[in-house]
């Protein structure tokens, strides 16, 4: 059961939020005209759905934008993102993450190794997207029980579906004050005869970034020295070892890649090759005091010969550790094919493949790294056919496979060969007012370690929703959905010391598969000058798989634990916007947003589950006049103190940003130039669903300016 305080009530019942609808999403924030998007991560979102969407497009994907797809995503509500520095943001959705989330490139998994650590970045960019859509709650039905938690789909066009009138392309360029940071970007889509190409290319490059103060908070700082003071012989280097402060060391990156696609394109079918590769190497953050040389004291001396007093502070003149760096490599190859109307009874096929070969190396100061290796492939094949007992349905098999092996000291888990397939259908139907929607899938998923237990699990996933029609304006839908998760390689093989996150992980091998019941409603408005929304969602979790913090060190390092044990998360998301004010030419609309979570184990003295996200709300205004736009936006997170067994609260902080830009056109090609402040108060931000939220705090305030052309 929800549980709202008094408080809270009272913020619920003025806050709002502006971003999303569960059925549309307006393209540019605080447009007073709504207009519905067909989200192609679901077959049938033609008719609107009953689950929540949120859909970043356009001019709003623009404004947007970031260094990660996390950060890009979190003006939506109940989505926030798992920082580990700027160059790796995970989505965060309604409290899930990790391997809850699923992230994908055109409707096939990112194939990288992002769900086995919160230090791994997600290899799809959002320079590069047309737009990215964000289905929340669960979407196993259509992807396995990988989205149990939701999906985030990225839609680059890299394999074209149509042939263009004419060559387009559009190049972008920006510039931050903070980090020297230096973003460029550019696409372009054209065609020839029945060919249509696609080409496109970014670059990111940044140094570490500025922070307000130190790089620990307070509560870690006064925690380490009361275990200091309780230690006898606490050594006297620790002590006069200086903290970062004011700059956030580990948090540099440079990031590179680029696609090349071609589709032959016909009257009724389509068929294209895309191939892509990105290249990276960027900081580990939260490595500010020296650990990692005496987390293996005698093996590591054993190993690498002495390190005296004199070699512990070598790798620089000032004594200051050289961070962990991770160098990355990837390289895609991605198949798409449709056809309309083959046969009788089928409106459409569709088959995509994408293939994988991912590497990357963590190194610290001199050592030999570890590297992480993975090579993947997932397919899927997917009928639409025409209407069944009044349902218009789709009918897929889902496949895929994960070659993945850690090799070096640092090498928490051992090489698994993960193998899944899936059967799944989806339908709909009108019945007057009433929309009907449903589905089922079941699914295999095997684990073949190398040394270790062999594991096999069988899935079932099943849904219900309805969508109701209540005016013109008002639209109420609803959805019950039962789902299985079978646990990842990393949950039941891990075991051993881990350089990036400086813990010690332990698996467990008997774990059972997860199963979520959920129950999710949605009421939504929408008017020429109005857009309201509301969600409000309950998931009861049986044998929920989390990492508990035991309290125990293993080689000086904290031992964390897979564990399982039923969980309840309930939740709240509220969304407005307002067109206050119109004019011949321009605007101003208003908008402001609210979300919150709670989740916590149905027994135990330490029932709250670790790193969920706190509750936030935003307000934000939009003035258009001509050709000038000025956003003002402010965002609060509170603080978070229902924290789990060993785990350090986070403070709460505030966001103000604003934006200026001009929009013109020069010699028949589109522009825009645009001067951007975020965290214009330098406030100390520490987002508590990232794993080093208490070592590494976003950046302090930052101004960017860039510029935009599309031709």
């Amino acid at each position: 059961m929800l549980f709202i305080s008094k408080r809270q009530g009272a913020l619920w019942s003025c806050i709002v939020a502006a971003l999303t609808s569960p059925l549309a999403l307006s393209q540019t924030v605080g447009d007073a005209v709504t207009e519905e998007i067909i989200v192609r991560a679901h077959p049938l979102s033609a008719e609107g759905l009953s689950q929540p969407v949120a859909v970043l497009s356009g001019e709003a994907l623009e404004n947007a934008l970031s260094t990660s797809l996390g950060a890009t995503l979190m003006g939506i509500s109940g989505v926030h993102s798992a920082s580990f520095g700027e160059a790796v943001g995970r989505p965060v959705i309604r409290g899930l993450g990790g391997p809850r989330v699923k992230t994908m490139e055109d409707r096939i998994d990112t194939l990288d190794v992002s769900v086995s650590s919160p230090d791994h970045a997600t290899t799809v960019d959002p320079f590069i997207a047309e737009s990215i859509e964000v289905l929340k709650g669960p979407s196993t039905l259509l992807y396995g029980s990988g989205a149990i938690g939701g999906v985030v789909d990225v839609h680059t066009g890299r394999i074209p579906h149509n042939l263009p009138e004419e060559i387009s392309g559009k190049v972008e360029a920006r510039g931050a004050d903070n980090a020297d940071r230096r973003v460029a970007a550019g696409r372009v889509d054209g065609g020839v005869g029945s060919f249509a190409f696609h080409f496109d290319g970014f670059y990111r490059d940044a140094d570490d970034y500025d922070i307000p103060g130190f790089a620990e908070s307070a509560r870690y700082r006064a925690q380490e020295a009361m275990e200091e003071d309780e230690e006898h012989d606490a050594h006297d280097d620790h002590e006069e070892e200086a903290e970062a402060f004011g700059v956030l060391p580990g948090s540099s990156m440079q990031t590179r890649g680029g696609a090349l696609g071609l589709s032959w394109v016909g009257e009724h079918s389509f068929a294209g090759l895309s191939v892509s590769s990105m290249q990276a190497e960027y900081g580990l953050p939260g490595h500010s005091h020296h650990h990692h040389d005496e987390e293996h004291g005698e093996q590591h001396d054993e190993d690498h010969g002495e390190h005296g007093d004199e070699d512990d502070h070598a790798d620089d003149e000032d004594g200051d550790e050289t961070p962990p760096m991770l160098d990355l490599e990837q390289t895609r190859v991605d198949l798409e094919a449709g056809f309309e109307a083959p046969f009788t009874g089928v409106r459409s096929i569709n088959f995509r493949l994408g293939y994988n070969d991912y590497e990357h190396i963590e190194v610290e100061g001199d050592e030999g790294g570890t590297t992480f290796a993975s090579e993947a492939y997932e397919s899927r094949f997917e009928i639409r056919h025409e209407p069944v007992l009044g349902f218009d349905g789709v009918l897929g098999i889902q496949a895929s496979d994960r070659e993945f092996s850690a090799v070096g000291e640092e090498a928490f888990i051992q090489p698994v060969d993960t193998q899944t397939v899936g059967l799944f259908w989806v339908g709909q139907r009108q019945l007057g007012d009433l929309g009907l929607e449903m589905g089922v899938r079941v699914e295999k998923v095997d684990h073949d370690p190398v040394d270790a237990r062999s594991r096999s699990f069988s899935l079932g996933s099943a849904s219900l929703g309805v969508i109701h029609s209540l005016s013109d304006n008002w639209t109420l839908s609803g959805a019950v959905d039962y789902s299985n998760r079978a646990p990842v390689a990393e949950e039941l093989y891990s075991f051993g010391p881990h350089l990036a996150t400086q813990t010690f992980e332990i698996g467990d091998n008997d774990l059972l598969k997860e199963t979520a019941a959920n129950l999710s409603v949605n009421l939504d408005y929408q008017s020429e000058l109005l857009g309201f929304s509301a969600s409000v969602y309950g998931t009861e979790f049986s044998d929920f798989i989390y990492e508990a913090n035991t309290g125990l060190e293993e080689d000086e390092l904290p031992v964390l634990i897979w564990s399982q044990g039923d969980a309840s998360f309930q939740g709240v998301e509220l969304d407005l916007t307002w067109q206050a004010m119109s004019w011949r030419t321009g605007g101003l609309a208003l908008n402001g947003g609210f979300d919150y979570v709670r989740a916590r184990l149905d027994q135990g003295s330490d029932r709250d589950l670790p790193r969920i996200p706190p509750q936030r709300w935003r307000l934000q205004g939009t003035l258009d006049w001509m050709d000038f736009q000025a956003v003002l936006s402010w965002m609060s997170a509170s603080a978070q103190t229902d924290v789990a067994a060993n785990e350090l609260p986070t403070a709460s902080f505030d966001d103000l940003r604003v934006r200026l830009s001009y929009a013109g056109v020069l010699r028949g090609s589109e522009f825009e130039i645009f001067l951007s402040g975020r965290n214009l108060t330098d406030d100390e931000q520490r987002f508590h669903a990232s794993f080093i939220g208490n070592l590494a705090p976003q950046p302090g305030r930052t101004v960017e300016v860039g510029l935009r052309l599309a031709f």
